[in-house]
C-alpha cells in the first residue's frame, strides 16, 4: 500500500534540479525518476506491496546500494552512485549532507528514450544483428552469474505458480472455474518437468539472474544493447534458472509479435551457453512469464480512470492469458533440413521459417558454418583457412550437427539443419537420424543460376560463410546425386520460398505457433 512520505523530498529534487535545467519526472509503481540535463535519478517511492517494502528511509537506502551494485554487472557505465538526502540542523534538506538520513537516490547517465528496446521494438527498428549481440552479453552475464544450489528448482517454480494463481484469481480478469483449469495445467507441467528442473538446478543452473529482462528494461548505450533495472528486492525471484531468466525476454518479444526476433535472439544465445537440454522447459517457462504479465496488467486496470483506458488495459492482459494457455500446449518436434549450393539463401530461409516449426520460439538452427568455426574456436565472422574444410573436418561438422540436432530434439524441439548437403551420404545419414528420433523429417533444395549465387556471395559482409565465387563454381562442378528432396526455386522472393516451405508442412497461408500435441521428451529416444 502506499504511504505518502515524500511530498517534501520530491519538492525538494524538483527546486534542486530545476536550478539547473528543466526537469521530467516519470513515476512508476515503485519509483519517482527525475530527469535533468544528462543525469538521471532514481528515487524509491515509499510504498509497501505484497513482493516489496520501502516504507522506511533505511529501507530504501539499502535497496539503492543494492539496485547500485547488481546493476553495475551490465551496466557499470550506466549506474553511477548512490546519494543521500540528509536534514541538516537549521530543518533543510540537502543533498549529500551530514544530517539523519531522509532518503536515497541512484545516480544514473540519462540515455535517450527511444533507445529502450520496448520503443524499438514499436518502431520496428530491432535487427537481428542486435539481437545476436543482444544474446552474446546475456550469455556471458549468464554464465558469470554468482550459483546457487538452494533456490529455483521444483520449489522455485511452485512457488511462483502459488504467487500466480492466487494473484489472477484477485484479479478476476477469467471466471473462477477457467482459473482452475489454468492453474491445474501448470501443475501437471510441473510434474513433467520436474525431474530436468532438479536436474538443472544441481547442475549450476540457478543463477543470481536479472529477474526482469523485459525490453523496457534494456537500453542502446553507446551502441550496445545493455540491461539494466534488475530485481533487486526479492533474492528469490531473482536466483532463478537462466532460462527462466532469458524466457521472461522471449516471451515479450513472442507477445510483440516479434516472433522472428525471439526465435534469432534464442538461436544465438545457444551457439554461446550449452543450454540445449533445457529446451523443453522454455515454452513452460514463457507461460509462468505471460501469467506474470496477466495478472499484472489486469492489476492496473484497476487503477485506471477512463473506461476506454480501461477496457485497454484488460484486453492486453487477455491476451497474455491467452498466450500462456497455448504456450502449456506446445507444437511437436519436428526435424527440417534445408540444402543447396552457397548463395541459395538457405540461412535467410531458415529464419523467416523457425519460429513457426515446433514450440516457442520455434526451431533451433544448426548452421554448418557456425559449427564448424566454433570448432575451431573462432568468432562466426571470422574466415578459415582453406584446411578448415579438409574433408575429414566437413565430415566432422556434419556428425556435430546431428549430435547436436538429437540433443534438442530429445528436449522437445524442432531442428533446422542449416548446410549445403551436396553429398548423397550426408542427406542420408541425416534422414536416418531423423527415423531413429521417431520424428518428421524433410528436407528441402534449393536452386538458383549459378551468375544468381555468385553474385549473392560476393555481395555478402559479416557472415558465417567463408564461401566465394571459385567455391560456388566448384559445389556447381560437383555431381550431388540423385536429389529426392522437395525442389524450391531459390530466386524467388525469400518470403515466397518461406510461404512454400510452411504449406508443405502442413501449416498453412496463416502459421500457428503453437500446438496441442507434443509427445513427451522423455519418450522419444533414437531406436
Amino acid at each position: 500500500m502506499p504511504i505518502d512520505k515524500q511530498v517534501e523530498t520530491t519538492a525538494f529534487l524538483k527546486r534542486l534540479f530545476g536550478a539547473r535545467s528543466p526537469v521530467e519526472v516519470m513515476t512508476t509503481h515503485a519509483s519517482i525518476i527525475f530527469l535533468a540535463g544528462d543525469r538521471a535519478y532514481k528515487l524509491k517511492r515509499a510504498v509497501r506491496f505484497p513482493y516489496l517494502d520501502y516504507s522506511t528511509a533505511q529501507q530504501r537506502h539499502t535497496a539503492c546500494l543494492k539496485e547500485l551494485t547488481l546493476n553495475r554487472r551490465t551496466a557499470p557505465e550506466l549506474y553511477m552512485n548512490v546519494r543521500t538526502i540528509t536534514r541538516e540542523a537549521d530543518g533543510r534538506l540537502v543533498l549529500d549532507g551530514t544530517g539523519p538520513l531522509v532518503d536515497t537516490l541512484v545516480e544514473m547517465h540519462r540515455f535517450d528514450q527511444e533507445c529502450l528496446f520496448d520503443r524499438m521494438a514499436q518502431r520496428n527498428s530491432l535487427t537481428p544483428a542486435i539481437m545476436a549481440d543482444l544474446a552474446h552479453r546475456i550469455a556471458i552475464f549468464h554464465q558469470e552469474a554468482a550459483i546457487s544450489l538452494k533456490h529455483g528448482g521444483v520449489k522455485g517454480v511452485a512457488d511462483v505458480l502459488e504467487i500466480n494463481e492466487r494473484s489472477l484469481r484477485a484479479t478476476m480478469l477469467v471466471p473462477d472455474e477457467v482459473a482452475t483449469t489454468f492453474s491445474q495445467k501448470f501443475r501437471q507441467a510441473l510434474k513433467t518437468h520436474s525431474d530436468e528442473l532438479e536436474r538443472r538446478r544441481q547442475s549450476g543452473k540457478i543463477r543470481r539472474c536479472h529477474g526482469d529482462l523485459i525490453l523496457r528494461n534494456i537500453c542502446l548505450w553507446r551502441g550496445a544493447p545493455t540491461l539494466f533495472d534488475c530485481l533487486e528486492f526479492d533474492e528469490n525471484l531473482a536466483t532463478i534458472d537462466v532460462l527462466y531468466d532469458l524466457a521472461f525476454l522471449l516471451m515479450d518479444l513472442w507477445h510483440r509479435k516479434q516472433q522472428e526476433l525471439a526465435n534469432t535472439l534464442l538461436n544465438r544465445y545457444l551457439d554461446e551457453a550449452d543450454e540445449t537440454d533445457g529446451l523443453g522447459l522454455i515454452p513452460y517457462f514463457m507461460a509462468i512469464r505471460a501469467t506474470v504479465r496477466a495478472h499484472v496488467t489486469a492489476a492496473q486496470a484497476e487503477h485506471a480512470a477512463a473506461p476506454n483506458v480501461r477496457a485497454s488495459v484488460l484486453s492486453e492482459a487477455l491476451q497474455y492469458f491467452d498466450l500462456a494457455d497455448a504456450l502449456l500446449n506446445p507444437a511437436p518436434p519436428t526435424l527440417v533440413a534445408i540444402g543447396g549450393l552457397s548463395g541459395t539463401g538457405k540461412s535467410t530461409i531458415a529464419s523467416l521459417v523457425a519460429p513457426y516449426l515446433g514450440q516457442a520460439p520455434g526451431a533451433r538452427i544448426l548452421n554448418s558454418d557456425r559449427i564448424r568455426k566454433h570448432l575451431h574456436g573462432v568468432p562466426a565472422q571470422s574466415r578459415l583457412p582453406e584446411s578448415a574444410y579438409r574433408p575429414e573436418i566437413s565430415e566432422q561438422v556434419y556428425a556435430n550437427l546431428r549430435q547436436e540436432a538429437g540433443r534438442a530434439l530429445r528436449a522437445g524441439s524442432a531442428v533446422i539443419a542449416d548446410a549445403v548437403f551436396d553429398r548423397p551420404q550426408e542427406r542420408k545419414k541425416l534422414e536416418q537420424h531423423a527415423a531413429g528420433w521417431r520424428v518428421p523429417f524433410t528436407g528441402y533444395w534449393l536452386r538458383a543460376p549459378i551468375e544468381v549465387l555468385i553474385s549473392r556471395v560476393a555481395a555478402r559482409r559479416k557472415d558465417p560463410s567463408d564461401a566465394t565465387a571459385d567455391i560456388v563454381r566448384m559445389q556447381a562442378a560437383r555431381h550431388c546425386g540423385e536429389i529426392d528432396w522437395v525442389n524450391l526455386d531459390a530466386s524467388q522472393k525469400p518470403d515466397t520460398i518461406k510461404a512454400d516451405i510452411l504449406r508443405h508442412q502442413g501449416i498453412g497461408s496463416v502459421a500457428s505457433l503453437s500446438g496441442d500435441n507434443l509427445r513427451p521428451p522423455e519418450a522419444m529416444k533414437p531406436s
